[in-house]
């Protein structure tokens, strides 16, 4: 009988221990979430989060920019979100984005480095880096693009050259269904790497594509779960296993690959003959031996790498896209194959000059680039200096989100928002320039590549569709439903490219 009560007492006082700690437990958290997120006066309005985690369990990272719009229709053009340990603005609306990348463009001039990025890079490269890494870097790639081609005749040849190979590839299909995601993510690569390396790779060489692959992996768990999670909680998430470990193995790898080519351009590199953007950054640290400046081995692979990574996964995503909506939208087709064959005919290969010329296929290049949105909320940005913006207060280190949905998607910018489109980009049968049109960014951060990857997709869609007529396989609905990544880009499918008599 003792013994039995004793042991009830014991279980009670063990159960209202187990309460106590737990009270204490959401007390201590609610207090620190209290006091850790009190933000200045005029701090935009956003959803109420839980302590430390924020609103992470509110975003879902399959969709975030679709769940984005929910928060803006709530709480305005300027609202805010808590990210676990960190915060960011969302900002909306052609005026307010005009606005901050050009009236206020040196406030919002730096990029936001998340803790996945810093691991790999720090501030290192073109992407990322801020200050005078970012001056020094940007100024010389945009230099030594141009100086290899930008703009030139020399690179629309190269272009034209990876066209043809893309088609031939392609035809090896026979008309049956295929997936077209590594063979137009090589074609496009190559032009990068022609320019970055001095060389292109086979569409067969089993070593290139197995990169391919590790920089789609990459693109894809960067923003995933467990990436975000990283990103949320560094200093936890970067001793426990699970995929976002896989991130920084990819990342070795890349860097692998491209510290192998410098070594090898290193033994025959003669500086009064630069070959490519290796051999022109070589001679550019030989000049600033006493490393003053950014010039140096690990930001010429940061540099290389985000070319690499920038060159490739933007364009071929949007090709992709552009195959894609053909195939769905078999009209649309049509009248860009009539077009094709009434400027250029079947023989001739197609040139930048045609372009002026085309005003329809322009327009649906376009409007490829509008609804397939692949980098939804642009590159993140960070609040220079304390900045009062749209009557709130954005203290210095504001991560800003720039809601390239909202503005693509705005039913007060475009007649039919939600459907595919040319007519949005013609007028009276003519190109029209849009200004809610800004898939590049704009300002001092805006893509650096616009200009080449706006040839590229005009040389490889036009190629594209005066060779073959994209269909959908026998007994199989094509789906436009999207992945989540890096950037926006279709789930995986397979099309049949007949080749046009």
């Amino acid at each position: 009988m003792i013994a039995s009560l004793s042991s009830l007492v014991t279980s009670f006082w063990a159960a209202l221990c187990l309460r106590t700690l737990l009270l204490a437990a959401v007390t201590f958290l609610f207090l620190v979430k209290i006091f850790r997120s009190q933000h200045p006066k005029n701090y935009p309005p956003g959803p109420w989060g839980l302590p430390f985690v924020g609103n992470f369990f509110q975003i879902d990272f399959e969709k975030n920019h679709l769940v984005v719009q929910e928060f803006m229709k709530k709480y305005g053009n300027v609202f805010s979100l808590e990210l676990g340990r960190s915060s960011a603005v969302v900002v909306s609306g052609l005026p307010l984005i005009k606005k901050m990348f050009t009236q206020l463009d040196q406030n919002f001039v730096n990029r936001f480095t998340s803790p996945v990025r810093e691991r790999i890079t720090g501030n290192n490269g073109l992407i990322v880096s801020n200050g005078q890494t970012w001056r020094e870097q940007r100024r010389f790639a945009l230099m030594t693009l141009r100086n290899f081609g930008l703009g030139k005749k020399s690179l629309e040849q190269r272009m034209r050259e990876e066209a043809y190979h893309l088609v031939e590839a392609i035809e090896e299909e026979g008309g049956q269904p295929f997936n077209p995601h590594f063979k137009i993510n090589n074609a496009v690569s190559n032009i990068i790497c022609s320019v970055t390396f001095g060389e292109r790779f086979e569409y067969e060489d089993s070593h290139f594509q197995m990169l391919l692959k590790l920089l789609d992996e990459v693109i894809y768990l960067q923003t995933s779960m467990a990436g975000q999670l990283y990103n949320s909680f560094p200093r936890i998430m970067k001793y426990l296993p699970g995929p976002h470990q896989k991130i920084f193995r990819n990342w070795k790898e890349l860097k692998l690959f491209i510290s192998h080519i410098i070594k090898k351009h290193q033994k025959d590199w003669n500086p009064d003959e630069p070959r490519d953007f290796i051999d022109a950054f070589l001679t550019e640290m030989q000049k600033y031996p006493d490393k003053t400046t950014s010039f140096n081995e690990e930001n010429l692979i940061s540099s290389t790498l985000d070319l690499f990574l920038a060159g490739t996964e933007t364009t071929s995503t949007t090709l992709r896209w552009g195959l894609l909506y053909m195939t769905v939208y078999p009209e649309i087709q049509k009248n860009v194959q009539a077009e094709i064959d009434r400027v250029i005919g079947h023989k001739r290969q197609v040139s930048l000059s045609d372009r002026e010329s085309m005003p329809y296929t322009n327009a649906v290049i376009h409007e490829v680039q509008r609804m397939g949105n692949i980098i939804p909320l642009n590159v993140a940005r960070e609040v220079a200096v304390d900045t009062k913006f749209d009557g709130f207060h954005l203290p210095k280190g504001t991560r800003i989100l720039t809601n390239l949905t909202g503005l693509h998607r705005d039913p007060k910018e475009w007649a039919t928002p939600e459907v595919f489109n040319p007519e949005h980009f013609l007028e009276n049968g003519q190109f029209k320039k849009r200004e809610s049109f800004l898939p590049f960014s704009m300002g001092k951060r805006g893509c650096l590549g616009e200009q080449l990857a706006r040839s590229e997709l005009f040389i490889f869609f036009t190629a594209l569709m005066q060779k073959f007529t994209f269909k959908p396989p026998a007994n199989e609905k094509l789906s436009l439903k999207f992945r989540m990544g890096l950037t926006l880009s279709p789930v995986s499918h397979r099309i049949c490219a007949v080749p046009r008599l």
